[in-house]
């Protein structure tokens, strides 16, 4: 028999994200889940290596490629309409995990239940707190990119965004901001020089 997901998972690029702003240059959710892959990674390696706490990384990235997979039959439901009320918030849930069930239908039998254990995880607030912060990371690094290339569109999301990465109260997100952040103001001349 020949199943579809993976083909599914590579029409991730067709699903734009932010569709209701003006962008300077569009990201898609294929884009968007590498880079929350990316971080989520690298706040598993911090929560382990620097402070010491029980994590696996590997589990953190493989959880983030996968936290929007839904949206590949959803599309991206723009923030201020999702969380506009409980009620709406609840409906789209219930659309997104039925979304997920369909994706994992077209895998064969014997891998339905790895690949459920990734998508579940956001049911699992200790399992997904770093993917989900790692998402709100990459937003605010859009946002700053946005701003950097003169669009002001983003302005409004840029702050709040900045204002919850404050509010979190996860070490690991103090950590990547006070030490990495601040690379994402620079143009590619002002970034360290790479040296042999």
């Amino acid at each position: 028999m020949k199943y579809d997901f993976f083909a599914f998972i590579g029409r991730m690029k067709y699903i734009v994200r932010w569709s209701l702003m003006r962008n300077s240059e569009r990201e898609n959710i294929q884009e968007h889940s590498h880079m929350v892959a990316v971080i989520a990674h690298a706040l598993g390696l911090i929560r382990r290596d620097v402070f010491g706490g029980d994590c696996d990384p590997n589990e953190q990235a493989a959880i983030a490629l996968f936290h929007d997979a839904g949206e590949i039959l959803t599309g991206d439901l723009p923030t201020p309409i999702k969380y506009h009320s409980r009620r709406i918030k609840k409906a789209y849930d219930e659309v997104e995990a039925l979304a997920c069930s369909k994706l994992l239908a077209t895998l064969p039998e014997e891998l339905r239940a790895s690949y459920s254990n990734l998508f579940e995880a956001a049911e699992d607030s200790a399992r997904y707190e770093l993917v989900k912060s790692a998402d709100k990371i990459s937003a605010y690094i859009k946002c700053v990119e946005e701003r950097k290339a003169g669009n002001r569109e983003f302005a409004s999301a840029e702050k709040s965004t900045r204002r919850a990465l404050e509010e979190n109260p996860l070490p690991e997100v103090r950590y990547f901001m006070e030490h990495f952040m601040d690379a994402f103001e620079k143009n590619l001349d002002e970034l360290g020089t790479i040296e042999d």
